[in-house]
């Protein structure tokens, strides 16, 4: 594969991993709503990632040459955001506008979307010092 291909792959994986850190940072600013449109709290999104086929010149050139026991890898996009359906947490918080009529507030599960956060930043920087190794 060219230096091209190469970028190609890079760059795909760069603007799916943006787009997962705002998919998060989303998440996070949403942990304490209560109330939306849809009704009922904040559901966290998550994303779901999808391999590429590889396409264009670069790679047409690279799979003249690669050989048969591999296949020229592709990049990666992110196919869709879906909404979590794990039941939401329940606080017992009695004088809260939005508490049932036993007391609790649901909430998006914080502990989960924080975690995810660590996780992500972690990842991101990892994938920065990596970049030019190889």
């Amino acid at each position: 594969m060219n230096l091209f291909g190469v970028l190609q792959i890079g760059a795909s994986a760069l603007a799916a991993e943006r787009l997962r850190a705002e998919v998060v940072a989303s998440n996070m600013a949403n942990i304490e709503t209560t109330r939306t449109p849809e009704g009922g709290p904040y559901r966290r999104r998550l994303t779901v990632f999808r391999a590429e086929q590889p396409g264009g010149f670069p790679f047409q050139l690279a799979s003249l040459t690669q050989k048969s026991e591999g296949s020229v890898p592709g990049g990666v996009r992110i196919e869709r955001v879906v909404t979590d359906t794990a039941p939401p947490l329940k606080r017992y918080q009695p004088g809260h506008p939005d508490a049932d009529s036993a007391g609790y507030v649901a909430y998006q599960n914080a502990y989960q979307a924080a975690a995810r956060v660590i996780t992500t930043i972690s990842d991101l920087t990892l994938a920065a010092v990596n970049l030019g190794k190889d």
